[in-house]
């Protein structure tokens, strides 16, 4: 919305005074110490236009919050001064962007079943394999590739019809490579990689080519291109497995026997089928929900989504030992290009779906208890401190050392919390499995005369991180 304020002439008499005295202070005056020459001396010495133009910029910036507090305007983003309408009197005129609003319409009523079910035994046996293969012992064979083999190769990946003397790609030497029955889409360099190396000998080269997804994460370079390889098999290793029995199972440290192996697997596997198959239950329940819901926002809210996204991007090359601009020059594209095609389409879906579940928690009255905080932040802080080398060095002093990294921490455990209560809540709604609003309302009310009775002795999120981290491993891989 546009904006138009008008301010009192003493305002921008006291502006202009201000601003005399900030241009004594960069500057030299001679005659006088740095901020010290009279408000007449900086006009004759610098002009009432050098000195207008500075009083324009400390004005706006100290009427523009007062304006928006006295107009009730809810802003979304930082505005800008889009014209001087007038000096005498002082009128500015301003683009201000809006907050984002969500009309989530009838979200209450979509329905979309939640069906999930156990794998069958087949994903047990394959779990059991890959184990079985992490304990297995290798030799060298003189014969061509088969199945289950060990094959260790050298890679090199150009683009397809790219420039003579471009840098390749993919280019990896003595790279070990497991020949798997089945396809599988962790494989690197592309699913199904390793089959087509059956048959191949030692000291033979294959050629082979593939067109990569535009949305391919595994490495943000071949993201989108079609690439040719060439790939020569230097040493073929034949598999001997391990018997399956209870010094196996005692081995992998999963369980004393084989039954206790077997559990612990399946364990692992329905973990892994269930939040695959809620990744994809969430994004198209949000997605319904999206369908029929009105949400506005302003352009300056994209693009600082976008400048996030690209910023992750940025974070993954370094990862990969690659930088940003690098990155373009082997993708023929520019910064404009990668954010209007790339990062505004992956920017748009974060942005709405953040704003469609913020909505939902607030429609649904959602809240965090105390306890729940605490034992998230245990958990997260636990899992930092295991798995992020970076995090664990920071904080080797204790928690008091670093209150920013604390604080950093607690909002992060919170927002997670937040996030599975808003999904669980969906699901309750999408699968019919809801209580009722006003039984709802009647537990809330049930459980606040019982906090009442019996107040919680729940210690603070900064000391809790005190505490010992909990032995149980905590899963590496967060929401």
């Amino acid at each position: 919305m546009e904006m138009v304020v008008e301010v009192e002439a003493e305002r921008m008499e006291s502006a202009r005074r201000r601003a005399a005295r900030k241009i004594a202070e960069k500057t030299k005056i001679p005659g006088f110490r740095p901020g010290k020459a009279p408000y007449d001396v900086v006009r004759r010495y610098y002009g009432d236009a050098a000195i207008t133009e500075e009083a324009v910029e400390v004005l706006v910036d100290e009427v523009y919050p007062l304006a928006l507090k006295e107009a009730n305007i809810n802003a979304g983003a930082m505005g800008s001064l889009e014209n001087v309408e007038s000096l005498e009197p002082p009128k500015f005129k301003f683009v201000v962007p809006l907050a984002p609003t969500v009309d989530l319409g009838k979200y209450q009523s979509i329905r979309l079943p939640y069906e999930w079910k156990e794998p069958g035994e087949d994903k047990l046996d394959a779990a059991l394999l890959d184990m079985r293969r992490m304990y297995a012992s290798t030799e060298t064979v003189e014969r061509a590739v088969q199945t289950d083999d060990f094959v260790l190769i050298d890679v090199v990946g150009r683009k397809a019809k790219g420039a003579e003397g471009d840098a390749p790609l993919v280019e990896r030497s003595g790279f070990a490579v497991l020949v798997r029955k089945d396809e599988t889409e962790k494989e690197y360099p592309f699913p199904g990689f390793s089959q087509k190396l059956i048959g191949v000998k030692p000291g033979e080269s294959k050629k082979l080519s593939h067109k990569y997804a535009k949305d391919y994460a595994e490495d943000e370079s071949l993201a989108g291109q079609n690439v040719e390889f060439e790939v020569t098999v230097r040493t073929v290793r034949g598999v001997n497995m391990p018997e399956v029995d209870d010094d196996f199972a005692k081995k992998t440290g999963l369980g004393e026997t084989v039954a206790e192996l077997k559990e612990r697997l399946r364990e692992n596997v329905n973990s892994e089928s269930r939040n695959e198959y809620d990744d994809q239950y969430y994004t198209d329940l949000i997605e319904k929900i999206k369908a029929q819901a009105t949400i506005l926002y302003p352009e300056a809210v994209l693009a600082h989504e976008a400048e996030h996204v690209v910023e992750d991007v940025k974070r993954r090359l370094t990862g990969q030992g690659l930088d940003f601009e690098t990155y373009l020059k082997m993708r023929n594209s520019t910064v404009e290009k990668f954010m209007e095609e790339e990062a505004r389409p992956v920017a748009q879906k974060r942005l709405e779906r953040g704003l469609i579940m913020d909505e939902i928690a607030k429609a649904e009255a959602l809240e965090l208890d105390e306890a729940s905080l605490e034992q998230e932040f245990q958990q997260t802080w636990a899992s930092l401190a295991m798995y992020d080398q970076e995090f664990a060095k920071a904080t080797k002093g204790g928690t008091k050392a670093n209150k920013q990294l604390v604080d950093a921490v607690a909002m992060d455990a919170a927002n997670r919390l937040m996030t599975r209560r808003v999904l669980e809540r969906m699901k309750e709604l999408a699968s019919g499995e809801a209580k009722p609003a006003k039984k709802k309302a009647a537990d809330k009310e049930e459980k606040a005369e019982k906090a009442e009775k019996k107040p919680t002795k729940a210690k603070p999120a900064a000391k809790a991180a005190e505490a010992k981290p909990a032995k149980k491993k905590t899963e590496k891989k967060m929401e």
